[in-house]
């Protein structure tokens, strides 16, 4: 890998280009006139997007993260970040970047600063872009030995990146022969009110199952498009989940009669490329305002904050209406009319969060988890799905 040394007062810089070979967690990456912005879509599935939702969802890197090895003790990462606000609403706090050593977080910063995009009509996404600066996240004291490093990017501000300053040579980390864990679901998995980018739960899960994320995780974008299905068929994967429903209900996407053909569908298309990886679908999570109310979901921006609420009608179950309740019921029974498929497995979303974490960790806003709640449900996903004789346990060889 080149580099140039740049001097400053302070370092004997080595400034090294951020480049796709230094990159984990993204299936594409852009290149723009300061750097590249990595997406988590490839370029075929963007170009069928229908909404600024999920365009600007899929460029939020969550799980995206830089990977070298390296003695530097001082390191710069140099970004572009595009930050989310919403009018009438407090500004939203900079976006963290988590450092790892050796798979260890060892420090955390932020960029001020940068784009701000201003939702000014949550009905439509209407936004309005407001240009700012780049900036640095800088992390020093590192240990002075080498070491694995991985910059975790910021899990829901778009980030371009720059350049890669440190105090010695970076290289590329070699492969470690992790397994991929590849996950498409909503804005939990996202990362919706997690602290910084390795709470995430699908990132604490993958920690804890030892495994290389790639999280396609998009908020209010699990819709079971079929180019999502597409580019999860084309991504190299060793175990794949599907966390679905959620998103579906609250934007009253669609009745029963086109859910079921449409999950089959989704499945059929990953199988294309992935015909006997191990393949978890999950329902939603205990989610009180649609357990039996269907959507659409509306904001409630009443004190100052957030807070969602369900508007449907639970009468209209009976026409075809989808509630929660009646997501997992059909999800269960379609994998359960897939049993010629081995590597198949449902898990029921209430076992990641249930009434008693319910009790426990509140959703601040009806919808989310708390950091607490991440926690929460990482922690059973590794168990429920990373543990001995589960779907995704790895196996003696």
């Amino acid at each position: 890998m080149s580099t140039d040394r740049a001097t400053d007062t302070d370092h004997d810089w080595v400034t090294t280009p951020v480049t796709a070979g230094l990159l984990r967690g993204h299936l594409d990456v852009e290149p723009t006139t300061r750097g590249l912005l990595p997406h988590r879509l490839p370029a075929s599935a963007r170009r069928q997007i229908p909404d600024d939702q999920l365009a600007v969802a899929e460029a939020q890197p969550s799980g995206v993260r830089l990977v070298f090895r390296t003695r530097a003790t001082v390191v710069e990462l140099l970004t572009l970040p595009t930050k989310r606000a919403y009018q009438g609403l407090p500004a939203p706090a900079d976006g963290v970047y988590d450092l790892l050593v050796d798979g260890r977080l060892a420090a955390r910063a932020t960029v001020a600063g940068g784009n701000v995009r201003t939702v000014v009509d949550m009905a439509t996404q209407r936004a309005e872009l407001r240009e700012g600066p780049p900036g640095a996240a800088r992390f020093t004291g590192l240990p002075a030995r080498d070491k694995d490093v991985e910059i975790w990017l910021p899990h829901t501000e778009v980030t371009e990146l720059i350049s890669l300053r440190t105090d010695a040579p970076v290289e590329a980390a070699p492969d470690r022969g992790r397994r991929v864990w590849l996950h498409h679901g909503s804005s939990i998995s996202h990362g919706s009110n997690a602290a910084h980018p390795t709470a995430t739960w699908p990132a604490l899960a993958a920690s804890r199952g030892e495994v290389e994320l790639v999280n396609l995780g998009f908020g209010g974008g699990a819709l079971l498009d079929p180019f999502t299905a597409r580019a999860m068929r084309d991504t190299p994967a060793d175990l794949i989940s599907l966390k679905v429903g959620i998103n579906i209900v609250n934007a009253d996407a669609m009745r029963l009669r086109a859910f079921v053909p449409a999950v089959h569908g989704f499945l059929d298309t990953v199988r294309e490329g992935h015909p006997a990886t191990p393949l978890l679908v999950v329902s939603p999570i205990l989610c009180p305002v649609h357990e039996d109310t269907p959507g659409p979901l509306a904001p409630d921006f009443e004190g100052g904050t957030v807070r969602f609420k369900a508007t449907g009608d639970p009468a209209e179950r009976a026409a075809g209406r989808l509630t929660l309740n009646v997501v997992r019921d059909t999800l269960a029974r379609i994998v359960e009319q897939r049993s010629d498929d081995p590597q198949l497995h449902y898990l029921d979303g209430r076992e990641l969060y249930d009434e008693k974490d319910y009790a426990e960790f509140p959703l601040p806003d009806e919808v989310h988890p708390d950091p607490a709640g991440h926690r929460r449900i990482g922690e059973n996903f590794a168990r429920i799905a990373f543990g001995h004789g589960a779907p995704f346990a790895a196996t003696a060889g």
